[in-house]
């Protein structure tokens, strides 16, 4: 008898976006698993914690920041093993994560790793993209519209050739890259009208015009919302 991998989805941050089914899975996890470095990590662990079983165990990891490849690999490869063994034991192991585990998580090498030898499961969680788009009122896609989701991490070049093909975009993992995309965005033609959401469904929660943001950076847990200046009024 092995134990089960669930991967949760506990929602950008307000307690209240957490799911029937995630309160229903968490009440079943004996072993909780974290990636300790990771800064979304607290936030998670504080919306699940006032539904774990009393006896539930945690299972934190520290992962490298900003290692090569080969180091972030044998680190996922470790936290594996070390969750493999408690899924041969017949236990079952949460896995919370912030907003949705497949989308930009950690819970993704992971379950990569042990899906083809222990049944593994997922709970999907509301994004900070829903969240966001939900708090500023902004009706994102419509009719034939595309959504284009990118990381603020690729190239300028990269970045203003997606963005030329879409109406309407969000861009993640904004932080320390905010100025350039002020100096991207600028440039670009036809231009875009862009909101700035940081750390969505949380007390610091702030929504704003990215024009009116005044920050040279924003926090970590920041994203932008992007629509053709020349789509009908929102």
């Amino acid at each position: 008898m092995t134990g089960e991998l669930v991967g949760i989805g506990v929602g950008p941050g307000d307690p209240e976006l957490l799911t029937l089914k995630a309160v229903r899975r968490l009440g079943e996890m004996e072993v909780i698993a974290s990636i300790a470095s990771d800064r979304a990590a607290p936030v998670a662990e504080r919306i699940v914690a006032p539904h774990l079983p009393a006896g539930a165990r945690r299972l934190a990891f520290q992962a490298p920041m900003h290692a090569e490849a080969a180091v972030r690999r044998a680190f996922y490869d470790e936290v594996a093993d070390r969750i493999g063994e408690e899924l041969a034991a017949g236990r079952k192991v949460g896995f919370p994560c912030l907003g949705d585990p497949l989308f930009y998580g950690s819970f993704g090498p992971v379950m990569a790793r042990l899906a083809p030898r222990f049944p593994c499961s997922v709970v999907p969680g509301v994004t900070a993209l829903q969240a966001a788009s939900a708090a500023l009122r902004l009706l994102l896609a419509r009719g034939d519209d595309g959504l284009l989701v990118l990381p603020a991490t690729l190239p300028d070049t990269e970045l203003a050739a997606r963005l030329r093909t879409t109406e309407c975009a969000a861009v993640l993992k904004v932080g320390r890259h905010l100025p350039r995309m002020r100096r991207l965005l600028a440039g670009l033609e036809p231009a875009f009208e862009a909101w700035i959401a940081s750390r969505v469904g949380t007390a610091e929660e702030h929504l704003a015009p990215l024009e009116a943001f005044r920050d040279t950076v924003a926090p970590y847990m920041s994203l932008l919302l992007l629509r053709r200046r020349t789509a009908p009024p929102r």
